[in-house]
């Protein structure tokens, strides 16, 4: 067996492993860099951390770090309380302000569990109280955080245009934001449709001190058992939430009586001091990155930092919260397809993927590989892995880069409505008064459509006409 087939071979091991048992799957890929790097390709240690991706080491760390801190000094509560007052009653609204909002969230830097974490809880106890489909809130909310998810400063955006650099293929932050915007933005439109949005508008307003925001007086929190742990908010620790179930198809979740959720004080809907200054570092981010040039990480720790030193009971709290296990998983995947550049895999992967001799073909299989994996495994995990793998292929000219990078991006990210991902998982655990099993099924069947449509129409959108 050649050792490039082996490293190939070990790859999907990472990733079988990660989605079956649990385990980060950066941590895994670190392992898998030292065992083939140096039983397989004979690189020693300088040869190995070759790879280490240095600059999205510190985008990860300083993008989180700062929306940690608006987290800590509660700008994130203050952000979602203004947007639910935004709805004055309007329900059939409701569903697309929790799509700005999530959206807004990871634009601005969250990790997109993260922002469906914070919003998810709200958005399905509205679902709850105003008989909204808990399918087209869950959705609208997931999709949202990935329409806002690959803005220049965002996490997503921050890893594939850091990844497109490195492999110096041609990129475009902005088409690159633009396409996922409307994709999920499309996406978002047509479930509110299928899924009795319309029916929403001839409902008309609820009387506006029928607030939702004490929705959980009387719903039920819903956690999963304590052999099937929640996943941790802001990160996709092992590539995958697990959801044991009973018997297949269906979700064991408990249910537990949850405490009165009180109507917002003037504490968490005013704006203190600490409020404007990280709303204004979050709106200086934007200006340094877009006009100006600066590098978002080191932008973003010099703002937190400066945050820190004047609220540093804020900047303790935030540090615990910075996500880990998303800067181990992407630092350990790239520094394994650093290894596997080292020892010529990524060549002859793309010749292989050249070989097929359809370069659109070849293309619409990679953007479904990366669908099918991302739906049970790490979406940043898989833009990782293929958009290196696709170099030698995207170099021969007869696919246009930007268009593929941003098709493999959307493909790898939309199908996070399945239950099997974090975000599908955090949707499903925050839905009160819900047929568990029968809402498992339908995120499942919807993430099995997405799966199906979305890589085929985003390669005819995205690569056929051959942007870039």
């Amino acid at each position: 067996m050649s050792p490039e087939l082996i490293s190939i071979l070990v790859l999907v091991v990472v990733f079988v492993i990660a989605t079956t048992r649990s385990v980060n799957m950066g941590a895994l890929a670190f392992a898998a860099a030292f065992a083939v790097g140096g039983l397989v390709a004979d690189l020693d240690a300088d040869g190995i951390f070759a790879g280490f991706p240095g600059d999205l080491f510190v985008v990860l760390v300083g993008v989180t770090y700062l929306f940690a801190i608006a987290r800590a000094n509660g700008t994130t509560d203050w952000l979602v309380h203004a947007a639910v007052r935004l709805v004055r009653g309007r329900v059939a609204l409701i569903p697309w302000v929790m799509f700005a909002l999530t959206g807004a969230l990871t634009a601005i830097g969250a990790v997109s569990p993260a922002a469906v974490a914070i919003v998810a809880p709200i958005a399905l106890s509205f679902a709850a109280r105003y008989g909204i489909s808990p399918l087209l809130m869950g959705a609208m909310v997931v999709h949202g955080a990935q329409a806002g998810g690959f803005s220049p400063i965002s996490i997503y955006g921050s890893i594939v245009n850091g990844i497109v650099e490195r492999e110096k293929l041609p990129g475009n932050e902005v088409v690159l934001f633009l396409a996922s915007l409307a994709a999920n933005l499309v996406i978002a439109a047509v479930v509110f449709v299928v899924c009795g949005g319309l029916k929403l508008w001839a409902r008309g307003a609820v009387p506006e001190n029928d607030n939702a925001d004490d929705v959980g007086n009387n719903g039920a929190h819903l956690a999963p058992t304590t052999d099937s742990p929640a996943p941790a908010a802001g990160s996709r620790a092992a590539g995958v939430a697990r959801v044991d179930a009973p018997a297949p198809g269906t979700a064991r979740l408990r249910t537990h009586p949850a405490p009165a959720a009180p109507t917002p004080g003037p504490e968490e809907t005013r704006l203190t001091p600490a409020r404007i200054a990280t709303l204004t570092s979050l709106l200086v981010l934007v200006v340094a990155v877009l006009v100006l040039d600066l590098d978002a990480g080191l932008t973003a720790i010099t703002l937190a930092v400066l945050l820190s030193t004047v609220w540093p009971e804020d900047s303790r709290k935030a540090t615990g919260q910075i996500a880990w296990p998303t800067v181990l998983l992407i630092c350990g995947v790239l520094t394994y397809v650093g290894v596997l550049d080292e020892m010529g895999t990524i060549t002859w992967a793309g010749e292989g993927v050249g070989g097929i001799g359809v370069p659109l073909l070849a293309a619409v299989l990679l953007c479904y590989i990366g669908a099918l994996v991302s739906a049970f495994a790490s979406s940043v995990g898989i833009m990782g892995a293929l958009i290196p793998l696709a170099v030698p292929f995207l170099e021969r000219g007869e696919i246009g880069a930007i268009g593929m990078v941003a098709a493999l991006a959307v493909s790898a990210t939309v199908v996070d409505v399945s239950p099997f991902s974090t975000n599908g998982a955090l949707v499903l655990a925050a839905a009160p008064d819900v047929d568990r099993e029968r809402f498992f099924r339908q995120l499942m069947v919807y993430g099995g459509i997405v799966v199906a449509v979305v890589p085929a129409a985003a390669w005819l959108v995205m690569v056929v006409p051959g942007w870039g």
